[in-house]
């Protein structure tokens, strides 16, 4: 699933190998469904709560200085 993630983001990243003009919005749309879809999947058969984990990295990068 990692493997499948990576590859579908790099699927997103092609869209904007030459430039961000003339980016197709349904395209685009369905690649970045199929990033989340891995995402959440990876999450699930991980045992990860990928909302607290997105919370708490919220809360950690607030308080970071950039």
């Amino acid at each position: 699933l990692a493997a499948s993630l990576a590859i579908e983001a790099a699927e997103v990243l092609e869209h904007f190998q030459w430039g961000e003009d003339g980016v197709d919005a349904d395209e685009l749309g369905s690649e970045l469904a199929d990033v989340a879809l891995y995402l959440l999947q990876l999450a699930a058969v991980s045992g990860i709560d990928l909302e607290q984990a997105v919370l708490e990295k919220l809360r950690v990068n607030y308080g970071r200085e950039w």
